[in-house]
């Protein structure tokens, strides 16, 4: 019986390829995190599947996969090495973005370049902009042929291989987007020495009157459709979760308690604590799920559905990576323990826009400053 709210059947050959990649991903994941190197060799992959080019358009190329073939291949990706998902998230989502809301020739461009192995990065967050990433304060100013921009973007997921860039600034006050080719006037600034998702390397890239050319300037959308990047998040924890739970088990089936005799797996409280999450786990799948079925059909509940899908797997990859740690006790602690990359890669989601507590303050906005009530 087809499951409605999973691939459809002729997709799965893509989630198929999706998971023979990740088990390839896997083996080299706690390299990248200890070296922080960017796993070129994993995005080149994805590429020479022909995943990237699959979530394009037909009109320009590709087979316009599904956003819940999108949702399972990216928590296949998270779950064997995240660096490299969130990478290929913030590269679909820019890459798909710019040709959704490109005029047809320039979004024909970007479609060509994205399919002949071209690298995309959104620069949407500014230093001072918190998570109000899609309402710039920096201003563009008038020049020849377009505006000049001079400013900060950070956490550029994949910036330094990156071809062309989805940037936006306030022109005229108004929110604007455009499509930024990598130029000498853009500078990579190497400050991405983080607990996580080290091998992403999502760093700051400094403008200095950077041209935003007006025939790369995104007019006003003809029909808004959800962005892969939005979508994705959710997927991206709940992959780390996924992982987390897998290492617990694996631990706690092997591990015997010294002073009793006794596997862990038998310890009633971890039983208990590992139920609970596993049931959190598949009621943040189920909204993730529900969330990619209302993008499919480009529902506006798509949005509060994102909103809700990204809180519950931020939480509960939290969640399970703390367990995982606590099961593991002393051992969990050292650097050789895999729960150990798990815990910190977990901690991200939870942290990147919209961060937990602006989805809450979202939701509650939902429910208390409407008039219906509804959200």
């Amino acid at each position: 019986m087809t499951d409605p709210l999973g691939p459809p059947p002729h997709e799965r050959h893509w989630v198929d390829t999706a998971r023979e990649l990740a088990a390839r991903f896997a083996v080299t994941a706690t390299d990248r995190d200890k070296t922080a190197e960017l796993p070129i060799e994993n995005l080149r992959a994805l590429h020479a599947s022909g995943l990237d080019a699959a979530f394009l358009p037909v009109e320009y190329g590709g087979q316009d996969l599904s956003y819940r073939s999108y949702g399972r291949i990216t928590r296949l990706l998270s779950a064997a090495c995240p660096s490299t998902a969130c990478i290929w998230v913030m590269h679909i989502g820019a890459a798909a973005g710019l040709v959704a809301m490109s005029a047809p020739d320039v979004a024909r461009f970007y479609a060509e370049e994205l399919a002949g192995g071209r690298r995309f990065a959104n620069a949407l967050s500014e230093p001072s902009g918190g998570n109000l990433f899609l309402t710039p304060r920096q201003h563009a100013t008038r020049a020849d042929g377009g505006y000049r921009l001079t400013g900060a973007k950070r956490f550029c997921s994949g910036c330094e291989v990156a071809d062309h860039f989805l940037v936006n600034a306030l022109v005229d006050g108004v929110p604007t987007f455009f499509g930024v080719a990598a130029d000498e006037s853009m500078k990579f600034v190497p400050i991405w020495d983080t607990m996580g998702l080290r091998a992403s390397r999502s760093q700051l890239v400094d403008f200095q009157d950077t041209l935003l050319r007006d025939d790369r300037r995104c007019p006003p959308p003809r029909e808004r459709r959800p962005n892969h990047i939005g979508a994705g998040l959710a997927f991206l924890s709940l992959g780390i979760a996924d992982a987390a739970i897998d290492a617990l088990v694996s631990h706690a089936k092997g591990r015997e308690i010294p002073t009793t005799g006794r596997p862990l797996a038998a310890e009633q409280w971890l039983r208990f604590r590992l139920a609970e999450v596993h049931t959190d786990l598949v009621a943040a799948e189920a909204v993730s799920r529900e969330m990619c079925r209302l993008a499919d059909v480009n529902d506006a509940g798509f949005l509060p559905a994102t909103i809700r899908a990204k809180l519950l797997a931020n939480r509960v990859a939290k969640d399970a990576a703390q367990l995982g740690i606590e099961a593991g006790g002393g051992s969990a602690y050292l650097k050789t323990a895999p729960i150990e990359r798990i815990f910190r890669d977990a901690q991200a989601g939870h942290l990147m826009a919209f961060s937990a507590e602006v989805c809450k303050s979202m939701i509650a906005g939902m429910l208390l400053d409407t008039p219906d009530g509804t959200a």
